[in-house]
């Protein structure tokens, strides 16, 4: 089983690569993420600010994988949602809507630093306001970018995704599986 450092502490993270073998020590990151320049520019930026973060404050036997996952639709970032009203406003934006969620990921490895976005497009369906209400009353949407998660109650929002499934969830797996092999082979 292969170990790293997961500089989040997304408990669907933390699931997603011990789905694939990998045994994460988990330390999440203090860094403060930002919201300047387009989309990929963000996820990118605020995954390797996480990433460096904790890898200044660690030995170079562990790799160290940092990510930042957002929704995007209309050029609007759509972060986690801080009220059931927030989460309720993202949710009709989105309703019967294509959107794309977009993965910033870095790996760092012995002095060496990997970084690169992952993008899926999602389409929701056409939902009834009965329906966002009833989700929003779950409690789900309010640790989830764009006030949904694929993996739980809102899989039933999303008609149809185009592009890596666990991307939506938070993390791309084979694409930080290539980023780790790259990163040892070197």
């Amino acid at each position: 089983m292969q170990r790293v450092i997961l500089a989040s502490a997304s408990p669907r993270r933390l699931e997603l690569l011990k789905q694939i073998g990998i045994e994460p020590e988990v330390r999440p990151s203090a860094f403060t993420e930002s919201a300047a320049g387009s989309p990929a520019e963000v996820v990118a930026a605020n995954a390797k600010g996480k990433c460096l973060d904790i890898a200044g404050r660690a030995d170079d036997l562990l790799p160290v994988i940092g990510a930042d996952t957002i929704v995007v639709i209309d050029e609007r970032i759509l972060g986690k949602p801080k009220s059931n009203a927030e989460a309720k406003e993202m949710l009709q934006l989105l309703n019967g809507r294509k959107h794309q969620v977009m993965t910033g990921v870095a790996v760092y490895y012995q002095g060496k630093i990997l970084n690169r976005v992952c993008v899926t497009e999602v389409q929701f369906r056409s939902l009834r306001e009965e329906e966002i209400d009833v989700y929003v009353a779950s409690g789900e949407p309010l640790d989830k970018a764009g006030a949904y998660g694929i993996q739980g109650c809102g899989a039933v929002l999303v008609e149809k995704i185009n592009g890596c499934y666990n991307n939506v969830v938070g993390l791309p797996l084979s694409m930080v599986y290539e980023m780790l092999e790259q990163l040892k082979n070197k």
